[in-house]
């Protein structure tokens, strides 16, 4: 069965990835068992640029069909930010990058929010064009939502016990079937599946 990486050493990441492209027939790995160890940075103001730099990189080192992601929060009253700069947010001192959002957000009444995810897929080069960069295509998913007063729910990680959806629910009250069908990572990944599907040689449903 064919490789497909999944470049993030985030475990509730690949998790979910790993729970997104279940049906697809390969083996999702991440970059330990792929046996890499690579940091690289995001330093682009869009979440393309970022994923797309990455899905690359990883894609050199393993010679592998790899997958990159990068997503954000993006907040009406804080200008739609901090966008691609969510991972981040606060700078690397911070620990619970929600409860600052929640902190800076305060009483606001417009609590409009969503979540976006850029998807790269990095294309190996034949071993026959060495030197050649990975052919890298993106695609993209939102959801839309509003910030909750107070973190809600077990579940995901990251923003999910903040973020609501129209229905009331945080996506960390979410069960992971359900989340991944609404989510902006799934919607991604829905986008993508057909050409990875193709890329992999296998029956696209109808």
């Amino acid at each position: 069965m064919t490789d497909l990486l999944v470049a993030t050493n985030n475990p509730g990441k690949l998790d979910e990835f790993r729970r997104l492209l279940s049906d697809l027939p390969a083996r999702v790995v991440g970059p330990a068992e792929a046996g890499i160890s690579l940091e690289v940075a995001e330093p682009y103001p869009s979440y393309a640029e970022n994923a797309a730099t990455k899905a690359a990189a990883f894609c050199r080192a393993s010679g592998l069909l790899t997958l990159a992601d990068d997503s954000g929060i993006e907040v009406a009253v804080l200008g739609w930010g901090p966008g691609p700069r969510s991972a981040r947010f606060g700078g690397p001192e911070v620990t619970d990058r929600a409860a600052l959002l929640l902190e800076r957000v305060g009483d606001a009444t417009d609590r409009r929010a969503r979540m976006v995810c850029a998807l790269a897929l990095a294309l190996p080069p034949s071993p026959n064009d060495s030197g050649v960069e990975p052919q890298v295509e993106v695609y993209s998913g939102v959801m839309e939502g509003r910030l909750a007063r107070a973190p809600r729910g077990a579940g995901g990680f990251g923003y999910d016990p903040i973020f609501e959806l129209p229905s009331g629910q945080t996506t960390a009250e979410l069960p992971d079937g359900e989340k991944d069908r609404v989510s902006h990572r799934g919607r991604a990944v829905a986008a993508a599946s057909p050409r990875i599907r193709e890329l992999l040689g296998a029956r696209v449903p109808q």
